[in-house]
């Protein structure tokens, strides 16, 4: 007689607690709940994770990205180097700010921006670089720097996926002209939906806040042309409780993924991500590779949800094959091949030991007649799937 089914584990699982519902309530028993005392301290408190840095809270990560581009002066006539493989926000807030995509290619291990590639795709026209620190790997933001350094060009840091992520010690969001972090409900930290400019400077503070609120910082004193991006202090006051939660939700994200690590490393059909030298991942995603293409990544899937395993793909589809960009013709073999290999496993805080063994486990038998695919890193032996018991 079968056994009953065991409870699915999810690929992600927003976690909201009595304490973000308290915060809410207070906010809307208050009764101001638009840009008021709770968006300034959340603005306050988050330039802690960005070496104190300006702060300017808004209604979701696309609108940062937007907002920080045009406060930066790009617009149109200028081209802005960005990596086709992450979410289509990346490039939207390019078109949106009135300038145009440029896709580079991406560092194989960390799905990053390649700044050899970036640099091969700079041109008269380029106004700045866009990397993605994707999946919470950071970019390669020295040898970034140095290449807009070089030619002049701004730095805008998309980090919606990197909380806390960091190189050589130095935190995501403290290294370009200005940096854009994402507070929708998946991320490593939310506000319900959200998002966070970050710049260097007051004077660029300023224009943002003016641009998130019509051009006003007044009531009635509309000093440009601005629109109205604002954030709630409803979602401000779960950002903040957020906030406070989100170094040890990422030391488990961390602790979760080297059990996987260890569990899953050296498996034929499987390839485990990488970490570069002096990185701190935060494991947004924690993302295999599926050698094969997509029909093996799909029979892996497919096992792992017979499994109870829930697992996701980002992203299927790189923006330079969508619709709205497809005509620039970008040539991007290794972006292209990695869309059809990725699979991210569950890696978020709530998951338990027990979770973590059956991970593992599934993920061992649905590969377990693969065939090494020639090129890819042999990787060492598998550990045994009971590692996973020290994690509760």
């Amino acid at each position: 007689m079968q056994g009953p089914r065991e409870e699915m584990i999810p690929a992600a699982k927003p976690q909201l607690g009595d304490e973000e519902i308290a915060a809410a309530v207070r906010v809307l028993r208050g009764g101001r709940v638009v840009q008021g005392p709770e968006v300034a301290a959340f603005e306050g408190e988050f330039g802690a994770l960005v070496a104190d840095r300006s702060c300017v809270a808004v209604n979701s990560g696309t609108s940062a990205l937007h907002l920080a581009l045009l406060a930066l002066g790009i617009g149109p006539g200028d081209e802005v180097v960005v990596p086709s493989f992450s979410f289509a926000a990346s490039a939207n807030a390019v078109r949106l700010a009135g300038a145009e995509p440029v896709f580079a290619e991406i560092d194989p291990d960390t799905f990053c921006l390649d700044p050899d590639a970036a640099a091969g795709a700079v041109g008269p026209r380029t106004a700045a670089l866009m990397p993605v620190h994707l999946y919470g790997h950071p970019a390669a933001m020295d040898r970034l720097t140095q290449l807009a350094r070089r030619h002049g060009l701004a730095v805008v840091e998309d980090a919606c996926q990197a909380h806390a992520a960091a190189l050589d010690d130095r935190p995501v969001g403290a290294f370009g002209d200005a940096a854009c972090f994402s507070f929708y409900p998946t991320k490593n930290m939310q506000s319900l939906e959200g998002g966070m400019v970050v710049v260097p400077d007051q004077a660029h503070a300023r224009t943002l806040r003016l641009l998130r609120n019509q051009g006003m910082e007044q009531r009635y004193e509309n000093e440009i042309v601005g629109a109205n991006m604002r954030m709630t202090d409803v979602a401000a006051a779960v950002g903040r409780v957020q906030l406070t939660r989100l170094a040890e939700r990422t030391e488990r994200r961390r602790a979760h993924a080297a059990v996987l690590d260890e569990g899953l490393r050296g498996l034929a059909g499987l390839v485990t991500p990488p970490v570069a030298a002096g990185a701190r991942h935060v494991y947004h995603q924690y993302t295999v590779r599926v050698p094969g293409g997509a029909e093996a990544r799909e029979r892996v899937r497919a096992g792992l949800e017979a499994a109870g395993v829930g697992s996701a793909v980002y992203y299927p589809t790189p923006i330079h094959r969508l619709k709205p960009y497809a005509s620039l013709g970008a040539d991007l073999p290794v972006t292209d091949r990695a869309a059809a290999e990725v699979l991210s496993l569950p890696v978020h805080p709530a998951l338990t030991g027990d979770d973590l063994v059956r991970i593992v486990r599934a993920a061992r038998d649905v590969t377990a007649t693969a065939e090494p695919v020639p090129g890819e890193r042999p990787g060492e032996p598998a550990a045994a799937p009971g590692t996973a018991e020290v994690i509760r």
